[in-house]
């Protein structure tokens, strides 16, 4: 039995929750889509946090690495993309050629708005010679500042390739999820080393839904399912306090995992019975639900819910898709310097 009573609509209070459409409404909606996406000889890209009936109909479902790398190689002419501002701003640098459309341009991230591209000159300047890696939440104008871009399950993999690659000295400024960077720090070893780690160097930035996942509920979550595993967005203000658990012997190292959206999906492929917290935006336990329908779903908190992503909607996508509305591209000048990064990213994996 799922501990969350259906994990495709919000609690009906949540601020910004989108109408729900009836399944009669759903299925019309979801036809028309697949036949004006076939008209327009256009792929259907979804983040894993989108809406269940967007998820549904979606020609890929996936996290932002996953989703940069379908944008790359899709061969449509038209890329839809059911996801925040910054994700098609990327699948329209991987893809000047395309026409890239969001179904509503409000759809943005906190995250990528915690830095602009004159924050991030001006922190450059403060430390010349510094590589930046700046996670994908990002603009396409931070980007084009940008040495190498990461996404949550590839970030140790990006600062550990650029220690390979350009030295183990190598001054790294790292932004702009703070508690990413934590997470980055801990997994290479900097914590134990102050001298390397004092070269690397990150922003204060976070994503409100994650940081808001604090160290609360996982006191709460331990106590009510002390049996269950832990799945943990390093994004999460909570991750901290779980690996402090995990020192103290309070919890089982085997029961911690710091995983990104797709790591959370194979974990739970892997064991389709288990029971786990989980610690991200609640529209993630839809997917691992379709993957796992036996395993016991608990969200870390409930109330982690994306206004953003969730205002992505089957009849704005059926309006972009007809009308050929709201196209996101990204200045020629501008997306050269910001596919480098991209490219970088998606080439380490």
């Amino acid at each position: 039995m799922q501990e969350l009573a259906t994990s495709q609509e919000p609690p009906a209070t949540m601020p910004g929750s989108p109408e729900a459409l009836t399944p009669v409404e759903i299925a019309v909606l979801s036809a028309e889509v697949k036949e004006l996406a076939a008209e327009r000889d256009a792929v259907v890209l979804a983040h894993n946090y989108q809406l269940p009936e967007l998820q549904d109909l979606a020609d890929y479902v996936g996290d932002s690495l996953g989703l940069s790398r379908a944008a790359a190689a899709a061969d449509a002419a038209v890329i839809a993309f059911c996801g925040v501002h910054f994700m098609a701003e990327t699948a329209s640098v991987l893809s000047p050629e395309k026409t890239v459309l969001i179904p509503d341009l409000e759809a943005g991230c906190s995250l990528a708005d915690s830095i602009d591209a004159d924050q991030l000159r001006a922190w450059k300047a403060e430390h010349p010679g510094a590589l930046v890696v700046m996670y994908v939440n990002t603009s396409a104008a931070v980007k084009a500042e940008t040495d190498y871009c990461c996404t949550s399950s590839n970030a140790v993999a990006v600062v550990e390739h650029i220690w390979r690659e350009h030295g183990p000295e190598t001054e790294i400024l790292f932004g702009p999820d703070l508690w990413l960077g934590t997470f980055v720090e801990r997994e290479t070893g900097l914590v134990d080393d102050p001298e390397r780690r004092s070269r690397f160097h990150v922003w204060d930035g976070e994503c409100h839904v994650h940081a808001g996942i604090r160290p609360d509920d996982i006191t709460e979550m331990r106590a009510e399912h002390p049996g269950a595993e832990f799945l943990i967005h390093p994004e999460c203000g909570c991750s901290t306090q779980a690996m402090e658990y995990v020192a103290s012997g309070d919890i089982s190292d085997e029961g911690v995992h710091m995983l990104s959206t797709s790591g959370m999906l194979h974990h739970v492929e892997g064991n389709p019975e288990g029971e786990f917290i989980v610690a991200t935006e609640t529209g993630m336990l839809y997917p691992l639900e379709q993957a796992a329908p036996g395993a016991d779903l608990i969200a870390a908190n409930r109330m982690a819910f994306c206004k953003y992503m969730k205002m992505i909607t089957l009849p704005k996508l059926r309006d972009s898709l007809r009308d050929m509305v709201h196209e996101v591209r990204v200045p020629t000048e501008i997306a050269e310097r910001a596919r480098i990064p991209i490219e970088r990213m998606v080439a380490i994996g």
